[in-house]
C-alpha cells in the first residue's frame, strides 16, 4: 500500500464492511427469490459460523468477524470484506471431507481482515476515486469482485501462514489446509470434457473461474510447503483431522455428482 494513503479507523472499516456485506446479501437474496434458503441452507450456515467463531477468537484484532454462506454450488470460492465479513460458497464446502479444512479456509480469510488487506484494498479504491474516507457512500459501493479474486502473491502466503496458526490455536490440523490445497489443485486440473447439460457448462465455468484463481494466487506447491514449515516447528503433537459433521456432510453431498472428493489421511473416523 503506498505509504501516502491514510489508514480507516476500525470503526470506518466495519462501518464500511456491514453497508457492503448486507447489500451483497439482498442481491443474492432477490436473486435466490424463487428459491430462498431452506432448513438445510441454515443448518450449513450455523456450521460455518460455529467454526469460524472458534478459529476467529485467536485473531489479533477482535473485530465483530462474521460467516455467511452461499448456497450456490458453482461457488468454487471463499472470500472477505472489510471489517469481518466471511463468505464461503457451497462450491467450496462440497470438496471438503473435514472440519479442519473448513477451519483453515475461515482462518485465512479472517486473516485477510485482520491483517487488513481488504481494508487497505478499500484505501487504495478510495485514492484511485479520490474520495476522502468520510465519503460512506462512495466507499460502500466499491465492486464485491474486488474482494473475490485475491491479493498479492505476499499477501496470500502471509494469509496462508496466519490463518493455519488461528485453526491450529483452535486444536485444529494444519493437515486441513494441505488436503485443502491438494483438492483444490486436482479439481482444477481436471480434463474439461464436453457439457452435456446447462449444469455441466455451469460446473465448467466454475472450474475456469477456479483455474483463473490460480493464475493470480502463489502455487499449491509453494502454499503446502509453508504450511509443512509450520507443522514442523509445532511444540504440540498434530492432532488429526475430524471430519465434517455427520448432518452437514448428508446435506452438502445429497444432490453431488462429478465432483473430486477424496477423505485425505489422518482423518478420525
Amino acid at each position: 500500500m503506498p505509504a501516502r494513503l491514510t489508514r480507516i479507523s476500525d470503526e470506518q472499516e466495519i462501518r464500511i464492511g456491514d453497508e457492503m456485506a448486507q447489500r451483497y446479501v439482498a442481491e443474492i437474496e432477490a436473486a435466490e427469490a424463487k428459491d430462498p434458503k431452506n432448513g438445510d441452507d441454515r443448518l450449513v450456515e450455523a456450521y460455518v459460523e460455529r467454526v469460524g467463531r472458534k478459529v476467529s477468537l485467536y485473531a489479533q484484532r477482535k473485530l465483530p468477524y462474521r460467516f455467511h454462506y452461499i448456497p450456490d454450488p458453482n461457488l468454487i470460492n471463499a472470500f472477505a470484506l472489510p471489517g469481518g465479513h466471511v463468505f464461503i460458497g457451497r462450491g467450496m464446502l462440497d470438496l471438503m471431507t473435514t472440519e479442519d479444512q473448513l477451519a483453515t479456509v475461515l482462518g485465512h480469510e479472517v486473516e485477510h481482515i485482520d491483517l487488513r488487506h481488504c481494508a487497505e484494498r478499500v484505501q487504495l479504491e478510495a485514492h484511485m476515486r479520490k474520495l476522502h474516507l468520510e465519503e460512506i457512500n462512495g466507499l460502500v459501493s466499491v465492486p464485491i469482485d474486488l474482494f473475490k479474486t485475491g491479493y498479492s502473491k505476499d499477501q496470500e502466503l502471509d494469509a496462508d501462514r496466519a490463518g493455519t496458526r488461528l485453526a491450529m490455536m483452535a486444536s485444529y490440523s494444519p493437515d486441513g489446509a494441505i488436503s485443502m490445497f491438494r483438492m483444490l489443485d486436482k479439481v482444477c486440473k481436471q480434463e474439461t470434457r464436453t457439457a452435456r447439460t446447462p449444469q455441466q457448462e455451469v460446473s465448467q465455468l466454475a472450474r475456469e473461474t477456479l483455474k483463473g484463481y490460480f493464475e493470480t494466487h502463489p502455487q499449491p506447491e509453494e502454499r503446502i510447503e509453508q504450511i509443512e514449515r509450520l507443522e514442523r516447528g509445532s511444540e504440540t503433537p498434530i492432532p488429526a483431522q475430524r471430519r465434517l459433521d455427520t448432518n452437514v456432510m448428508a446435506v452438502l453431498h445429497r444432490d453431488l455428482q462429478g465432483v473430486v472428493n477424496e477423505t485425505p489421511s489422518r482423518v478420525l473416523q
